[in-house]
């Protein structure tokens, strides 16, 4: 059984959703693909776009209320994290954002992972294919270029990824996507 009211919204398949946990505001609603799984337990709110495939696990916020917040295809958003910019703010395709992430970040890059407990102030802009590490922060703006590796409080580029972290976010797109056609399957779960 699926939550809520769903709306066709565009020539897309995109969905317009009315529910208790993702909320209007003011003329804004969240569009989510038809695909993709937000946990009952998740609150998105405002202009908030999430791609085909993607999914949103319990406890995470996502509030579109300063700027939009676009989530692209095959990304896994997990729990206890928050999503906000006071501008606009982008993840593309294929992004594991971990547990218990605060994302206040401007660009996060197709394929990159973002391990749990980091926070991504303001401004931060991360290139494709780019790790960063568990419970690193990464100060107001930095800009991190593609394929890069990134530690520490505050954050600093210490390497560049190679293949096997490459294999290991494509692994885990894998896994989660997987995971949230299992849930979403169920249908009382969302």
């Amino acid at each position: 059984m699926s939550r809520g009211i769903n709306q066709q919204f565009n020539s897309n398949s995109l969905f317009k959703v009315e529910d208790p946990l993702i909320k209007t505001l003011e003329d804004k609603t969240p569009v989510i693909h038809p695909t993709a799984f937000v946990s009952e337990a998740a609150y998105v709110v405002g202009d908030v776009e999430i791609g085909e495939g993607s999914s949103i696990w319990p406890g995470t916020v996502i509030r579109g209320d300063s700027g939009k917040v676009k989530i692209g295809k095959y990304t896994n958003i997990q729990d206890n994290s928050v999503v906000h910019g006071d501008a606009d703010l982008e993840i593309g395709d294929y992004v594991t954002v971990g547990h218990r992430v605060m994302c206040h970040a401007k660009f996060i890059g197709h394929q990159s992972l973002i391990g749990n407990g980091s926070i991504l102030n303001d401004g931060v802009i991360i290139g494709e294919n780019s790790v960063v590490g568990s419970g690193a922060m990464l100060l107001e703006n930095m800009d991190i270029p593609e394929k890069s590796i990134v530690v520490g409080m505050p954050g600093r580029v210490r390497g560049e990824a190679q293949q096997k972290h490459f294999d290991l976010q494509e692994e885990l797109a894998k896994l989660y996507s997987d995971k949230a056609k299992r849930y979403k399957n169920q249908g009382d779960l969302e």
